[in-house]
């Protein structure tokens, strides 16, 4: 393939790679739209943090990925930084910086050589903290937070960098149950408001099937089934997720104030 469809946000093709001869990701693809989210549902194991990990070029693979138009593979980190914002499950910032300093990060991959943020970029970093619920851990120290806060801190660097894709693995994993929905509702309106597309790797069916508008299932590997929430019938969503939980069922329901969702049942033992 040597151009991708233009009419495609995001597109990976013939994606497989591993680590030395273990083969993790065998010949996965799939397209992510513009102004939605995806997320990739597995169980531990399954690939889904390698899958992150090729897409954002971290890692050598065989396929390819497009993203609005450009081949990503062989692309310099600087670009890659400037299209991509991937957060890890794990921060890796082992020195005492101010919470500030880490989300002004998000400016450096269009920062010149030696120049330095200045107010705007500051006042940004403000607004984002602000806008995820933190602003006043602006001046503490990032390591004294708790792995909860720091994920809220990555998704304010999230919000200056302004990428075109946003890949995160596992964000809702040092999150209670409040900020789990506070993250995903605030990654959903990033998302929709901007030129971009977000693509998860998540462990809660349920929390997937709330936010994310695509679902993309994977079973040792492989991707064996891609579930549109807005087009396909719960039979067949109900069928796919069997084969990755073969005790859970998924049911409609409606809230409160009449708004339908779908519910994640366990069929354990009584």
């Amino acid at each position: 393939m040597e151009k991708m469809d233009n009419e495609k946000f995001f597109y990976a093709e013939n994606i497989s790679g591993g680590y030395g001869k273990n083969k993790v990701i065998d010949d996965i693809s799939f397209s992510l739209n513009k102004n939605s989210l995806t997320a990739v549902i597995g169980a531990n194991g399954c690939g889904k943090t390698t899958l992150l990990k090729f897409i954002a070029n971290l890692l050598k693979h065989e396929g390819s990925c497009y993203l609005k138009g450009e081949r990503l593979e062989g692309l310099s980190g600087r670009r890659i930084s400037q299209m991509i914002s991937y957060i890890p499950q794990k921060s890796g910032i082992s020195i005492s910086l101010p919470v500030r300093e880490i989300v002004l990060m998000g400016f450096n991959p269009v920062l010149k050589m030696l120049e330095r943020p200045n107010k705007k970029h500051f006042a940004a970093a403000q607004n984002a903290l602000e806008t995820v619920g933190i602003g006043e851990l602006y001046d503490r120290d990032f390591l004294t937070l708790s792995e909860g806060q720091k994920q809220l801190v990555f998704l304010a660097r999230t919000l200056v960098e302004d990428s075109s894709l946003l890949l995160l693995d596992e964000p809702d994993s040092a999150l209670d149950f409040k900020n789990r929905y506070h993250i995903l509702s605030i990654l959903k309106d990033m998302v929709e408001k901007g030129d971009r597309a977000g693509l998860l790797c998540l462990h809660d069916p349920a929390l997937a099937l709330e936010f994310c508008t695509q679902l993309i299932l994977i079973k040792g590997g492989k991707c064996i089934d891609v579930i549109d929430k807005n087009k396909d019938s719960l039979e067949k969503m109900n069928e796919a997720f069997k084969n990755i939980y073969d005790r859970i069922s998924l049911s409609k329901c409606t809230d409160s104030k009449g708004k339908e969702h779908i519910a994640v049942l366990w069929e354990g033992k009584a």
